[in-house]
């Protein structure tokens, strides 16, 4: 069982300010507003809470002032050994795993550059359910 709440997520700006002679990618954007999270896959943090600095401004956001979504994965297995031949010690072994077996969403990575087209939505998520079934013969 892995349970996490969500990593923190550094708000960054794209495009816009070509010309303000600093560097977009080590510019953050201005927070004007307390950020609240709806936490949709369309919209995990509030946008409306950030804003381009000015011109040739830094941009006042803190470094990883967002946070992304949290975890609650499940791993489940299942194990059966079967005694063949006690004397010469072979068995039979099954197995099942599964991976997320209750099948819910995990979303994985946010969206985090101002400017771009998708600021704010959920790009990403872990794996849906998986299950995998094995056995061995020990002879």
């Amino acid at each position: 069982m892995t349970i996490t709440s969500g990593l923190p997520i550094n708000p960054q700006l794209t495009g816009g300010q070509s010309n303000s002679g600093l560097n977009n990618a080590t510019n953050r954007p201005d927070q004007s507003a307390s950020v609240g999270y709806p936490q949709t896959a369309a919209q995990w943090f509030n946008t409306e809470a950030f804003a381009l600095p000015a011109t040739g401004a830094w941009g006042n956001a803190g470094h990883n002032s967002l946070r992304g979504p949290g975890r609650n994965n499940w791993n489940l297995s299942l194990f059966n050994r079967l005694v063949l031949n006690n004397t010469r010690g072979s068995r039979f072994e099954l197995r099942g795993e599964s991976f997320n077996p209750w099948n819910h969403t995990e979303f994985n990575q946010v969206s985090n550059a101002l400017g771009s087209k998708n600021f704010g939505p959920v790009t990403s998520a872990f794996d849906p359910r998986v299950f995998q079934f094995g056995a061995k013969l020990y002879f």
